[in-house]
């Protein structure tokens, strides 16, 4: 369906420069031809396009033949993926914890961050992993769950939930030397 560009220009064309230069009523028609053809593409097909090809080519077969349910390549839904180097336990660096201003966010693994739950963000180890985390100033330990991905800030290498920090006695501090260990139940 053209647009009113396009009807202006046949007009244009159509009214006494067809027969004076040919060159410029072929390339007019041209411009006509590329123009409607680049209107009929929509932007869902665009990306479908670009989507399939990300995705690698099924195996050639003959017109008519399917090929067999062996030759496909399944198609692999996109999902959170967790960072390519897994934390070795155990750990032994510096922790930090957050409060308040993530309080009813969602977290990466998809819960919503609870302050007063025994929970910490590592930027590893896998999600529900339980954690035994030991405060190495005053031997003070408590179990959290890992449901985030952090901490984001310095030479850190876990940021607990204020309930996790206090049961550790370092709310004051903010920060504190800490030994990662794999929980005892697991």
């Amino acid at each position: 369906m053209p647009n009113g560009f396009s009807l202006s220009l046949l007009r244009f064309v159509g009214c006494g420069f067809s027969e004076k230069r040919p060159c410029l009523l072929t390339m007019c028609l041209a411009l006509l031809l590329f123009q409607g053809c680049a209107a009929l593409q929509r932007p869902s097909d665009i990306a479908a396009t670009t989507e399939t090809a990300a995705q690698p080519a099924a195996p050639k077969t003959s017109v008519g033949v399917q090929p067999a349910p062996s030759q496909l390549v399944p198609v692999q839904p996109t999902a959170k993926k967790s960072p390519a180097v897994p934390a070795k336990l155990p750990q032994t660096g510096e922790a930090s914890w957050y409060g308040a201003q993530h309080q009813g966010k969602q977290t990466a693994s998809g819960t919503i961050y609870d302050q007063t739950g025994l929970t910490a963000a590592h930027p590893s180890l896998p999600f529900g992993s339980k954690i035994k985390v030991t405060n190495l100033a005053n031997g003070k330990s408590v179990e959290v769950e890992i449901t985030d991905r952090g901490p984001f800030a310095g030479n850190r290498i876990i940021d607990l939930s204020q309930a996790a920090a206090k049961a550790l006695d370092m709310i004051e501090s903010g920060t504190a030397t800490v030994r990662l260990e794999l929980s005892s139940g697991q």
